[in-house]
């Protein structure tokens, strides 16, 4: 992963939510950590799998400020979020494509996805952890409990 590393400062930047609502991850400095979920594809059955995971813990969600994010359409990510009931924003890296995942290192330019990776910030906009796994294996939800355990702790 090129993307920023532990201790520096998280890229900003501005998308739209799974309603066409604004989203800047600096309007989170201050006020609450963010967990940043890179993730392929919506309806795949990893990405899915990971995500309902994620809304079966309220523990997590309560933590920190979740926010998912795919390359997928602005519609397409409303239609996923609605099938699946996800309690979190789901924002679109749509256009320019890949723009957000570019940033962050974790974009794949052959297959035109994001990569499978986690970058948690704290309320100072610091990356302070970040992990990725390959393509076709879920993520670790305990590992962002004890990720953010480490932010309070």
């Amino acid at each position: 992963m090129t993307g920023p590393a532990a201790g520096s400062r998280a890229p900003d930047f501005q998308t739209q939510n799974q309603y066409g609502e604004p989203v800047r991850l600096s309007d989170y400095a201050g006020h609450r950590d963010v967990v940043l979920v890179f993730y392929p594809y919506a309806f795949s059955q990893v990405c899915t799998s990971e995500l309902t995971a994620l809304r079966e813990r309220p523990d997590l969600l309560a933590a920190a400020e979740f926010l998912a994010i795919s390359c997928d359409p602005l519609f397409t990510l409303r239609a996923y979020a609605d099938a699946q009931q996800l309690p979190f924003a789901l924002l679109t890296d749509f256009w320019p494509h890949g723009a957000i995942a570019s940033t962050y290192g974790v974009f794949d330019e052959a297959r035109g996805c994001a990569l499978r990776g986690t970058f948690v910030i704290d309320r100072t906009g610091l990356v302070r952890w970040s992990v990725l796994n390959p393509l076709p294996e879920p993520r670790n939800l305990d590992d962002y409990a004890a990720a953010l355990a480490n932010l309070n702790g």
